[in-house]
């Protein structure tokens, strides 16, 4: 396997002090998957002009352990009329050079962290052969789940007082905030969000809640007077698990249950792992405000009004709303499957412990349900209602979600276990089995965002009485729509 590395990648793993920690986790995997890594002629003349704190020789010294490739692919014509309506400067251009080899099939993969080649890749068909650090990570985790060595613990509640002040993943901290340790301890008796992995801290979420008296004028353009809920410290080192997407549903939730209009972080735009947690960000709804003027920090905005347009293409941006016109189906998820892709819909007699292992598709948002259904006429902001089967008393409703695009017409085995994997609950193996189970009937796709997990739930019988079901016998085996006010029914039981 030949793996291009871009020069960002470079840079941060030869520095002379690392910030980006998730480089040392790439490069672990490079090496214990004995992928050869390669370096372009045009990454080796930028490293030649690079000012960074090593010097232009040992620089030199370190790009020595890389593969070069020496004859760079032709320009392809399909990359050129790509490149003519992109590339606005030289670099974007030598970032099409990039592309030009993964798209001439010279090397294998190409991983980046630069936005603008993830966007030029897509519209090249060849998103599947670029990534950023954390897609890679989440692949070969994904693909090699014998080479994975360690477990990693669920997204805890702590105190700031119980978090050791001192661990290294706070240095990015002190670093960007004059007095962060003094405001840290200050904070001694309030709960944050804590992620460990292999005993070492690995994400931390700290949320406050603020009211229409709250004073904003260090930031410009100054906000107007409306119930926030502010991100105020929020770290995610990559490690394919999609920890992001995780903390992201924390930051919804508590936004929900505190009825803000807007959800707001102020971020500096310095380091690839600010970067990256930015471009996710903004992959959720959160669009650049302003700055705020004490700092120079950017500021991210994500309007949290109900009565927002909703946006049907693209359902994360207006995530976790969905339209009045939306139409809402019931669908079947079978008890072995249930926690497993929805783990905060865990059941009372279901042992938090079973889930404490961490799989990608636990934590992402995105997710994919499997379906031979006859029905497949489902749009984009359409909501699924999961009932887990299991009988008159058992089966229960227990969660819902947002569908962002149904995927039908699969051409085969390889693209539908491409489709799913990290998304959805299944191996490899069980993926091959769903695909060849009925030949003549191949499943489709149904990519949703899973929304939120009722807190009670009703069961068949509640829902046969309440004639949202007519009978044992009606139980769901595809998807089955069902009325508006149904579903409001569902969710006005759940809260009471």
């Amino acid at each position: 396997m030949k793996v291009l590395l871009d020069t960002n990648i470079i840079i941060h793993r030869e520095a002379n002090k690392i910030n980006n920690v998730d480089i040392g986790q790439l490069f672990n995997w490079l090496d214990k998957l004995k992928y050869s890594k390669y370096i372009h002629p045009l990454t080796v003349e930028e490293l030649n002009r690079y000012k960074g704190p090593t010097s232009l020789q040992t620089m030199n010294i370190k790009i020595e352990s890389y593969n070069k490739i020496i004859n760079p692919a032709p320009d392809n014509p399909i990359l050129n009329e790509v490149s003519k309506t992109v590339d606005k400067n030289e670099n974007d251009k030598n970032d099409s050079k990039l592309l030009n080899e993964v798209l001439s099939e010279r090397v294998d993969i190409l991983i980046s962290e630069d936005k603008k080649i993830h966007t030029k890749a897509e519209m090249l068909g060849i998103a599947d052969k670029v990534y950023t650090i954390d897609q890679f990570l989440e692949t070969v985790i994904a693909d090699n789940p014998s080479l994975v060595d360690y477990k990693v613990l669920a997204v805890k509640k702590e105190y700031f007082a119980k978090i050791d002040l001192n661990n290294s993943f706070f240095d990015s901290f002190r670093e960007d905030y004059i007095g962060f340790d003094k405001w840290f301890n200050k904070k001694a008796d309030e709960l944050s969000y804590v992620y460990y992995q292999d005993l070492q801290l690995s994400a931390f979420l700290f949320l406050k809640n603020e009211g229409t008296d709250e004073n904003y004028s260090d930031i410009e353009p100054v906000f107007k007077q409306k119930k926030r809920l502010k991100i105020g410290t929020f770290k995610v080192t990559s490690n394919g698990y999609k920890i992001g997407e995780r903390f992201l549903k924390i930051i919804f939730d508590n936004a929900l249950q505190y009825k803000v209009d807007e959800i707001y972080v102020t971020i500096f735009e310095k380091s690839p792992e600010q970067i990256r947690l930015i471009n996710l960000l903004e992959d959720w709804g959160f669009k650049k405000w302003g700055v705020k003027t004490a700092t120079n920090e950017i500021v991210l905005v994500k309007d949290f009004d109900r009565n927002q347009e909703v946006d049907f293409e693209n359902s994360k941006k207006t995530f976790p709303f969905f339209s009045k016109t939306s139409k809402v189906f019931i669908v079947p998820i079978y008890p072995d499957y249930h926690t497993d892709l929805f783990p905060d819909s865990i059941l009372r007699n279901e042992s938090p412990i079973d889930f404490i292992e961490n799989k990608p598709h636990r934590n992402a948002l995105s997710k994919v349900y499997i379906s031979r259904s006859h029905f497949k006429n489902l749009n984009s902001g359409d909501v699924i209602v999961f009932y887990m089967t299991g009988g008159i008393y058992k089966g229960v409703v227990t969660t819902y979600g947002i569908v962002e695009k149904v995927i039908d017409k699969i051409p085969n085995v390889e693209t539908f276990i491409k489709l799913c994997k990290k998304r959805s609950v299944f191996s490899d193996e069980e993926l091959k089995k769903h695909w060849d189970y009925y030949p003549k009937l191949k499943p489709f796709i149904v990519k949703f965002i899973y929304a939120h997990s009722f807190r009670k739930r009703p069961n068949l019988k509640w829902l046969i009485e309440n004639k949202i079901i007519s009978d044992v016998n009606s139980v769901p085996r595809g998807f089955q729509e069902i009325r508006r006010d149904d579903f409001y029914k569902i969710a006005k039981y759940a809260q009471s």
